[in-house]
């Protein structure tokens, strides 16, 4: 069956960085667009980042553009996220988001039909 596995989620300190990484396995990995959305307490998912089945055409949220990195391995089934000079908006849980149909992704979560379980991601001083 499908799984999605997130990892690499912890504490930082404004300004820090960390790296997500997400293995996927039970599908066709190379044949869908991957995104990672995120959740912070009390709100609704908010689309983070996205990337192409290929790997090409990665598409940020204005709030993370320029200091977040898509990438993704067809290889090793893997998806990861770089994240630079994180703030402590940036607090949520992350999760790994599997488009349901074509090779695109886009911002609306509706159309992710496998999440994983997600990762903490806790920016503070």
């Amino acid at each position: 069956q499908v799984q999605l596995l997130e990892s690499g989620g912890g504490w930082v300190q404004p300004g820090g960085s960390l790296r997500l990484s997400c293995a996927a396995s039970g599908f066709t990995f190379s044949s869908y667009a991957m995104s990672w959305v995120r959740q912070a307490p009390g709100e609704g998912p908010e689309w983070v980042s996205g990337i192409h089945a290929t790997g090409e055409s990665p598409t940020y949220a204005d709030s993370v553009k320029g200091r977040f990195t898509i990438s993704r391995d067809n290889a090793k089934n893997t998806l990861d996220l770089q994240m630079n000079n994180l703030k402590p908006e940036d607090t949520a849980l992350y999760y790994c988001a599997r488009r349901a149909n074509g090779p695109y992704s886009v911002n609306d979560t509706r159309t992710y039909d496998y999440w994983g379980r997600g990762t903490q991601v806790t920016v503070s001083s």
